[in-house]
């Protein structure tokens, strides 16, 4: 069995034991007031998070919190990483450095999963529809119960995509998401098809529906493997009698560097106090600010898709930034005595590449944004399921490229030392 076979076999098992965490509920639950209550709520923040946690939310499950506080723990790291000097200087110590920020982001992951899995036990004990509760027996206990199985199940999580990563093929986060994403398409078409039999959206409006979801998958394909290519040289340089160098070649920048990082660190962002709203209660007074603050922040509303779109350009921008350091690649380039054409090396070379990133991210964090929002407005006015959403789409379609492009270098990687191992034995023959 070869070495790319028993990594997939690795991704499909722990893919596997995910999907049967998400069916392990929490301790105390009424299951069938609990799927009345998620469908009559499902248009809303939580059919989104449901959404990201692959239904382990509407099941109320132990990985109902899914990997969104590892999330939100990373992108505080790297915020305050830009605003403190140790930590950034500890993200350049080399893999010391890193193993500590890991700890670090694992240590704030806990006490972020501490407080949002005790706020989902407190959140589930207000759920009721007609009078009955989703908790059966609410109280202290139920809290610590379901508390310390989120927050275990959470740690497991992390596990779990840091062994994907290490052992497996692709990002073991995006995969995780990608999973609960894809899991929830078969039943999200077959509901539009429903609505369609029901007659709550006519047959030409789910040919629409269906016809932009084919356009955007075309679109996020084409956008993602955009590139632009800026020219290196090598000078030539002579060793005794022999001349090296002279050759050129391309250093490729994508037009969308930061990937699905943008709308998932916006959707985290966004259902974090929407969230926090909800347990409160805000639903039971119209006029209290909390209720205020969930309605304008719900799918479809202007103010919803205004900061939607301007977090995923933050967060472009600011992940490309910490991706791609344009001084440090200019130094590089320098060391190696390669050269941009036209350029300097050094200083005219790095702000020649922040200016073409620049360029590059803002047209890239546009179009991710109009991935994102187009689907919101079909979302809102058709009631279409959220797995056919612009912020699934994209997920699913960047991580199947990215899953493909390391299965082609697995591949290259085993075809290249099966032809050096060819060679070092036609070698030792002719000896």
């Amino acid at each position: 069995m070869s070495d790319l076979t028993k990594r997939i076999l690795f991704v499909i098992a722990m893919l596997i034991l995910y999907r049967i965490g998400t069916y392990i509920p929490l301790p105390g639950i009424n299951n069938a007031v609990l799927s009345a209550f998620i469908k009559e709520n499902a248009g809303g923040m939580l059919g989104m998070f449901n959404m990201f946690t692959g239904g382990a939310l509407g099941r109320m499950s132990i990985f109902a919190l899914n990997i969104m506080p590892y999330i939100t723990a990373s992108i505080l790291i790297q915020l305050f990483s830009m605003i403190s000097k140790d930590m950034a200087t500890m993200r350049k110590e080399g893999d010391v450095g890193r193993k500590k920020v890991a700890q670090y982001t694992r240590y704030l992951t806990i006490a972020l999963a501490t407080f949002q899995g005790y706020g989902i036990a407190v959140g589930a004990e207000n759920m009721k529809i007609d009078g009955a509760n989703v908790v059966l027996d609410p109280g202290l206990t139920f809290r610590f119960i379901s508390t310390i199985s989120l927050v275990g199940s959470t740690v497991f999580i992390i596990w779990m995509t840091d062994q994907i990563s290490m052992k497996g093929v692709g990002n073991g986060s995006s995969l995780i998401i990608f999973t609960g994403i894809v899991a929830g398409l078969p039943s999200a078409l077959a509901s539009l098809l429903e609505m369609g039999k029901t007659g709550s959206i006519s047959l030409p409006s789910i040919a629409l529906i269906l016809l932009v979801c084919v356009g955007l998958v075309m679109m996020i394909i084409f956008f993602e493997r955009a590139q632009r290519k800026i020219q290196v040289t090598y000078p030539k340089r002579q060793v005794g009698n022999k001349i090296y160098g002279g050759d050129s070649t391309h250093l490729p920048l994508k037009l969308n560097t930061a990937g699905v990082l943008g709308p998932i660190f916006a959707s985290s962002l966004l259902l974090f106090p929407t969230t926090i709203m909800g347990f409160l209660g805000a639903n039971a007074d119209v006029d209290s600010w909390q209720y205020q603050i969930m309605f304008h922040l719900s799918h479809g509303r202007i103010a919803y898709m205004i900061v939607y779109v301007a977090l995923i350009c933050f967060f472009s921008f600011f992940y490309t930034s910490v991706v791609f350091n344009s001084e440090e690649t200019a130094e590089n380039l320098r060391k190696a005595g390669a050269v941009i054409t036209s350029k300097r090396p050094g200083a005219q070379t790095a702000q020649y590449l922040s200016y073409v990133l620049t360029r590059l991210t803002v047209i890239g964090s546009l179009y991710v944004a109009f991935i994102c929002v187009l689907p919101e407005i079909l979302i809102a006015h058709y009631s279409v399921p959220f797995y056919l959403g612009g912020t699934s789409l994209l997920i699913v379609v960047n991580v199947v490229i990215d899953m493909f492009q390391q299965i082609q270098t697995h591949l290259l990687s085993g075809h290249y030392n099966n032809l050096m191992k060819g060679s070092a034995l036609l070698t030792k023959r002719s000896r």
